[in-house]
């Protein structure tokens, strides 16, 4: 049987996301998502966890999220864990975590606001409630 890798996160986004190409022009979104948790110590004060999240998109959720997605924006994402390393001028083995969404959700209450219109005049589509990816092996 194969394993399970499968992440869900519902926090906001820290920045807007940071749109990149590759040669073959598959577009590629990343951003940080902050994810928070409160609790009460034993000693009676409040206290506020965040953890933070390198999130990567691809393809038509990345197109999504250069469209819609702001800085603040809360999200509902689906994905899995990407354990990546490199060994850096010093000869040293570094590790960082990327979570792969393959599922977002659009949660604010209102929805940011709508970018300027593209220079050929043609019309942008609201934003869908929710997006998927199809799922291929493929890590773009």
């Amino acid at each position: 049987m194969a394993g399970i890798n499968k992440v869900i996160l519902v926090g906001n986004l820290g920045k807007d996301p940071e749109i990149f190409s590759t040669e073959a022009g598959i577009k590629r979104a990343k951003f940080s998502l902050a994810t928070s948790e409160n609790f009460t110590a034993k000693d009676g004060t409040r206290v506020d966890e965040t953890e933070w999240h390198s999130i990567v998109l691809w393809r038509g959720l990345a197109e999504v999220a250069e469209k819609y997605l702001r800085k603040g924006s809360k999200i509902y994402l689906e994905g899995k864990i990407k354990t990546n390393s490199y060994v850096d001028k010093d000869g040293n083995k570094k590790s960082f975590i990327d979570i792969i969404g393959d599922r977002f959700e659009m949660l604010d209450s209102k929805p940011p606001p709508p970018p300027p219109p593209p220079p050929d005049g043609s019309v942008v589509d609201p934003p869908p409630f929710s997006v998927s990816e199809p799922e291929d092996d493929l890590p773009f």
